[in-house]
């Protein structure tokens, strides 16, 4: 970006997604969909989305991956359930060689929720109910307001893990009540600015050289075609995307408002000087 003095700009998010129904198909994985697009709008960059099962082994090995990657912020969703497939803590405690036991501030949460579930006098903390307070040492618990395995938080080497649940109702409630003012403070002061531009009667081959023009011109403008019909189908049709991020929301939409001035004329074959205008 050529924004002065902009030192947290750039907040790179990676997302983990774990659970063998996502793989097989049984399951649609909107969690990746629904994250991606609200840190997005919050103003961080999702550099990667990786879905794995829930094989140990193999969860170990993307989370150490992470790591060496060094992004700001890295959020798992999946596999903090009472039940034997549930595996994501004891993944972060081998990883990290961070040994598991029960969080006491977690437990609290718990019990609290199965009180409410169960009443005070059929409440028996059962050991798949204890498995959800036990976390690895130096996490700490995040409340879940829907459902009853906590959210948990966890730093190592510089990067913070956000492990949150699959079911999409609680990863939704525990991101927006405790994660999406963290992540704010983490991205600073950034607007993203987005806009789009029908195209029609063109190939997305025709379209390219123009691209390459604009985001020559704009490099801070961030340019995607989408052929939404299939191409030289009657009434085939591509979307532009444009998009820019600033610290100014002025400043983004200006870039992107030139860009895609830029493109229209180039679309209808007008001459443009230097200046792109």
């Amino acid at each position: 970006m050529d924004d002065k003095g902009l030192t947290r700009l750039d907040c790179k998010v990676e997302v983990i997604c774990i659970g063998n129904e996502l793989l097989t198909g049984k399951t649609l994985n909107t969690n990746a969909h629904w994250l991606s697009e609200r840190i997005t709008r919050l103003g961080g960059e999702v550099e990667r989305i990786t879905t794995v099962g829930d094989r140990l082994n193999t969860i170990v090995d993307v989370l150490r991956e992470s790591l060496r990657r060094k992004p700001n912020l890295v959020i798992t969703c999946g596999g903090l359930g009472p039940t034997y497939d549930d595996k994501t803590l004891q993944a972060f405690s081998q990883a990290f060689r961070k040994p598991l036991k029960i969080n006491k501030e977690a437990l609290r949460m718990v019990k609290s929720r199965y009180e409410k579930i169960l009443g005070k006098n059929r409440l028996e903390l059962t050991p798949p109910r204890l498995k959800m307070a036990t976390l690895p040492s130096g996490s700490k618990p995040i409340k879940n307001p829907v459902g009853t395995a906590p959210a948990v938080s966890l730093t190592v080497k510089g990067v913070k893990f956000i492990i949150l649940p699959g079911v999409p109702e609680e990863l939704k409630a525990i991101f927006e009540e405790s994660i999406a003012g963290k992540l704010r403070e983490m991205v600073g002061r950034v607007y993203l600015h987005e806009e789009t531009l029908p195209v029609s009667g063109l190939l997305e081959s025709q379209v390219a050289p123009m691209l390459d023009i604009v985001v020559n011109k704009y490099p801070d403008v961030y340019v995607k075609s989408h052929v939404r019909v299939g191409e030289g189908r009657s009434g085939g049709s591509i979307e532009l995307h444009f998009s820019s991020r600033s610290s100014s929301a002025r400043n983004a939409k200006r870039k992107v408002s030139k860009a895609v001035t830029l493109m229209s004329k180039l679309l209808k074959g007008e001459s443009v000087g230097k200046d792109g205008l």
